[in-house]
């Protein structure tokens, strides 16, 4: 039977124990990334209000793909997860290294922020549940 590219992202089917625990722990982590960036949130808007913005963005966004993996979304959770994980990671090593736009110089280089560290780590531990969920996820559908 064919499906889709859309059944293929959004079909949902049995976990394992190993399966659940790796959704929760995901969701978790996306919640923890909302968590560090809402901590940080006042001080962005006040010394750059547009990554203030971008900060709303991705809680708001790490809290709905959270959802849509306890919900058992399929690859489209997984890939969500790996996405904004993933992306806010490179946001943040481009502010350590080249700087953004209208950001305190002093960002660069400064790498032993302690929220900073204990954003890397989550969201490290994110994109590699999502990664090793979706990969799962399409090797136990074929």
């Amino acid at each position: 039977m064919t499906h889709t590219t859309s059944e293929r992202l959004t079909t949902t089917r049995p976990l394992t124990v190993h399966g659940i625990a790796r959704q929760a722990l995901a969701a978790a982590g996306l919640v923890g990334v909302a968590i560090v960036h809402l901590l940080d949130t006042p001080g962005k808007f006040q010394e750059t209000p547009y990554l203030g913005v971008m900060f709303l963005g991705l809680i708001a966004a790490s809290l709905l793909a959270a959802e849509l993996l306890l919900r058992g979304g399929g690859s489209i959770g997984w890939l969500a997860g790996a996405g904004l994980a993933g992306a806010t990671i490179l946001g943040y090593v481009v502010s350590r290294t080249i700087g953004l736009p209208g950001a305190p110089e002093d960002d660069i280089g400064n790498w032993s922020e302690p929220l900073g560290m204990v954003s890397l780590l989550v969201e490290a531990v994110v994109v590699w549940l999502c990664v090793t969920g979706f990969l799962h996820s399409r090797r136990t559908h074929h």
